[in-house]
């Protein structure tokens, strides 16, 4: 019995080797492929963060300059609203002129018309009187007319 207790054990520790080195070499080999690839990561990672440092810098001086930017656009836009409010204040200057003018106008019109109805009577009266007097030195009477 002890034989065969002997031999069990050795046929599971054979099974046991047989299952093992396969597994312990795809250990070496994992263990040989992390190596590497630490290394290469220790190899590229210094340039890669230098690379990281000069994009970051890139980033805040265009950060800084879309600020300068905002702030000159700021004060472009408060230059056009005192421009426009300047605008807008001399178009109602304008308007208030042409109502003084539309309405002084009418007056002024009427004025003229009146002066000139004025002149055209004066004008009739004088010829009438001028007309009248030259019949009457004519030879015409001077009561039955």
């Amino acid at each position: 019995m002890v034989d065969l207790a002997v031999m069990i054990i050795a046929v599971a520790v054979v099974v046991l080797v047989g299952y093992l080195v396969p597994t312990i070499l795809q250990v070496k080999r994992a263990v040989g492929q992390s190596e590497r690839l630490l290394i290469r990561v220790n190899h590229e990672l210094p340039g890669l963060l230098k690379d990281l440092k000069g994009t970051n810098e890139i980033i805040r001086a265009t950060n800084d300059d879309i600020r300068a930017l905002t702030d000159q656009a700021r004060v472009g836009v408060d230059q056009a609203v005192v421009f426009l409010n300047a605008v807008g204040q001399v178009g109602q200057t304008v308007n208030q002129v042409h109502q003084a003018v539309r309405g002084k106008g009418g007056t002024v019109m009427i004025g003229l018309t009146s002066l000139l109805a004025g002149i055209k009577a004066a004008t009739s009266t004088v010829k009438h009187r001028v007309h009248k007097e030259s019949k009457e030195k004519e030879g015409g009477s001077h009561y039955g007319e």
